[in-house]
């Protein structure tokens, strides 16, 4: 967690908009009835001057001072701007009202370096902005807060928690006044006095707030960051070694992140709905375009098609002042975008498809490429063959197939037959009815539905010949379903035919 202080917002605000002077700035405001300072500048602060004294007392010190009445507004809204910038570092960006930012860069520090680049990279911007800060990384929110405002700023490894906070004063724990004033009455004024006495006292003392703001800062207890902008689940961003100002820069950049966000997309089965492109200026502006989507997507071309009519619709320009310097797309919306197969089988597709077969035809050869075509033949296992692609023609049959089903009424097939079909043990009520029960690949399948008999003669005439087949759709007590025929019939045993047999054909999806 990083915290971010800006120790003179007040004043540096006011700075940023006037000439560069030597005279003490001071801000005061109304508290009660009473005029109190709330913030001062360095200049001022050397001259003993800090929040809190009264305007008319400084001003009796001091009379060359300067004192500006408060604008909490302004005040926020640079505060704000501030908070944009730091999203280029992560986009889990809180504010911590009325002079401090919280930053989540669990993951993000590595992409600058490490946490001493980061902090080298925002202090050089802040500086550059001439804001007064302090900066502090620790493994908790309270920690780093703690130290950032109360001790000397740097980059602390998780687990240290305890050794930095020991010395640091009770306000550092984000206690109120009454509290801090408690402790000290009975000599409790660091954070190391209490750290190891007995809880139980402590909390029926001075209550459970106490105890729940140290465990915060020591790390034993979880603190949440709400972040400004909720965290988008897809992002790509990429930085530039030169910033870039013309449009059809923007589009590339737009176009080689929207490829990286394709892949994340793809393999988890989404699309996006809601896209945002933020271009982060050199001086610290902003620039958000978003996009929305009628139906999810995730094709690169279509994504940069989308952000050159947004371009063309601003109705001001886009201000690249001296240039981006960094570009991110975020998807903001998702919604499922199962793969599809649109266009390859249809009469309008055909020379695509026959461009496809020729191409992999000539990469791994013709007799690996192969398309299914129809048999003129009942018999399940042999009414379709595959052969090579590039042998057929437009017409493989199945259209006279699917005919032929429809006029003679016949029960649907399973998707998947086996190889050949393979024996199983079956028990039926009834010579000639379906099986009760059946043992297949040593599992044993209890029969709860049947159709059936569907009867398929033998061809005699050629060496598929064989008994006739009374095939049967089951159900087991799994909804397993499953396509299975009798062999031979019983009708035959008196003249001396083989006793019947079941077999497994198939299964249904």
């Amino acid at each position: 967690m990083l915290s971010l202080w800006l120790r003179r917002l007040p004043t540096d605000r006011i700075e940023r908009l006037r000439e560069r002077t030597t005279v003490p700035l001071v801000v005061y405001g109304k508290r009660g009835n009473a005029e109190l300072l709330t913030a001062v500048d360095d200049i001022a602060e050397r001259l003993g001057l800090s929040p809190g004294v009264a305007l008319a007392q400084a001003r009796a010190m001091h009379p060359g001072i300067e004192a500006i009445a408060e604008d909490a507004g302004a005040d926020s809204q640079l505060l704000e701007s501030v908070a944009d910038w730091c999203l280029r570092y992560t986009p889990l960006v809180a504010c911590d009202p009325p002079d401090g930012l919280l930053l989540d860069t669990t993951g993000c520090a590595h992409l600058y370096g490490g946490e001493d680049a980061l902090v080298a990279d925002l202090s050089g911007r802040l500086e550059r902005a001439g804001l007064a800060y302090r900066i502090a990384i620790a493994g908790s929110i309270g920690a780093a807060w703690a130290v950032a405002h109360y001790g000397e700023p740097g980059s602390f490894a998780c687990g240290e928690e305890r050794a930095l906070l020991a010395p640091l004063p009770l306000t550092a724990l984000r206690l109120d006044a009454g509290t801090v004033a408690a402790l000290a009455r009975v000599g409790l004024k660091r954070i190391g006095n209490m750290i190891d006495l007995p809880r139980a006292p402590l909390t029926a003392r001075f209550g459970a707030d106490l105890l729940r703001q140290l465990d915060r800062a020591l790390g034993a207890e979880h603190e949440p960051l709400t972040p400004r902008l909720p965290a988008a689940p897809y992002v790509a961003e990429q930085r530039f070694a030169e910033p870039i100002a013309h449009e059809q820069d923007v589009l590339a950049s737009v176009a080689r992140l929207a490829r990286r966000l394709e892949i994340a997309l793809e393999r988890r089965g989404d699309g996006a709905r809601r896209l945002e492109l933020t271009l982060f200026r050199t001086d610290g502006a902003l620039r958000r375009i978003a996009a929305g989507t009628s139906r999810p997507l995730r094709d690169p071309a279509q994504i940069r098609a989308l952000f050159v009519e947004r371009l063309n619709a601003l109705s001001d320009t886009l201000d690249p002042g001296f240039g981006f310097d960094m570009a991110r797309l975020s998807v903001l919306v998702v919604e499922p975008c199962p793969p599809e197969q649109i266009g390859i089988g249809s009469a309008e597709d055909a020379a695509e498809l026959d461009r496809l077969i020729d191409r992999l035809s000539a990469r791994l050869g013709a007799c690996r490429v192969r398309r299914p075509v129809a048999q003129d033949s009942h018999i399940p296992e042999i009414a379709g063959s595959c052969v090579p692609a590039q042998m057929t023609g437009t017409d493989n049959g199945w259209d006279a197939f699917r005919r032929h089903c429809a006029d003679a009424g016949l029960a649907p097939r399973p998707l998947r037959l086996l190889a050949r079909p393979e024996p199983i043990e079956a028990v039926a009520e009834v010579p000639d009815g379906p099986p009760l029960r059946f043992r297949w690949r040593r599992a044993l399948h209890e029969v709860i539905a049947a159709e059936g008999p569907e009867r398929i003669e033998g061809a005699w005439w050629s060496e598929h010949g064989g008994p006739a087949r009374d095939y049967f759709r089951v159900e087991d007590k799994s909804s397993l379903r499953f396509w299975l025929f009798r062999a031979g019939l019983y009708r035959d045993l008196a003249q001396g035919a083989v006793a019947p047999s079941w077999f497994l054909h198939g299964t249904f999806a």
